[in-house]
C-alpha cells in the first residue's frame, strides 16, 4: 500500500467521520482495493459500512440490481453501469455516501472503443443535511489512465476514486 493512497483513505474518512455520514463502495475493476485501503486505517469501522466487490457481469446485476439491460446496451465499462452501482450499493447498504468504479485494467480486454486504462466512476450522496453542502447527489468521471499496466492502472484508480469523494463532500485533498 502507498503511503500517498492512505493518506488519502484517511482524508476520506475524517471527511465522513465529520459529517457522520456512512460509506460503502461498488468496485468492479479494483476488486476491492479501495475498500482495503480505507479499511487499513485504525478506526475506520465507523464511517465505512460495506464493499461490494462486483467483478462479473452477474455479480454487478445480482448483488447491485444494475440493470442487465444497461449492461447489454452500454457494457460493463461505461457510464451507465458506474452509475447503476453506486446507485446499487446505496440502495443496499444505509450509507450515505457510496462510490462506484468499472474500468480495464488490461493488459487485455481492450478495444479501440474502449482501450486498456479506460475506467468509469460515480459517486452517489444521499443528502441528510446541510453539512454535505448544495453540490448534485451524482457525480461521474471518466479517465483514460492508457496501458501504463494493471497495477498502476488500479492504483490510479483508487486515487481517483478518493478524489471524487472528496469533491462529492466539498472537500479539497490535503497535500
Amino acid at each position: 500500500m502507498t503511503p500517498d493512497l492512505l493518506d488519502l483513505a484517511a482524508q476520506v474518512l475524517t471527511a465522513c467521520r465529520e459529517r457522520k455520514l456512512k460509506l460503502a463502495t461498488a468496485e468492479s475493476c479494483t476488486g476491492g482495493l479501495i475498500s482495503a485501503y480505507l479499511t487499513e486505517i485504525p478506526g475506520s469501522s465507523d464511517v465505512f459500512d460495506r464493499g461490494f466487490v462486483t467483478y462479473s457481469n452477474d455479480a454487478k446485476i445480482e448483488m447491485l440490481e444494475v440493470p442487465a439491460e444497461t449492461i447489454a446496451m452500454w457494457g460493463a465499462v461505461s457510464e451507465e453501469t458506474a452509475r447503476a452501482m453506486a446507485a446499487g450499493a446505496r440502495a443496499r447498504s444505509p450509507a450515505e455516501i457510496t462510490v462506484a468504479v468499472t474500468g480495464i485494467a488490461g493488459p487485455g480486454g481492450g478495444s479501440p472503443a474502449k482501450p486498456v486504462g479506460l475506467v468509469y466512476l460515480a459517486c452517489v450522496v444521499r443528502r441528510k443535511s446541510a453539512d454535505i453542502g448544495t453540490a448534485p447527489n451524482v457525480f461521474l468521471k471518466e479517465y483514460n489512465f492508457g496501458e501504463i499496466g494493471r497495477a498502476a492502472v488500479r492504483e490510479e484508480t483508487v486515487k481517483a476514486a478518493f478524489m471524487l469523494l472528496l469533491a462529492a463532500l466539498g472537500d479539497e485533498p490535503k497535500a
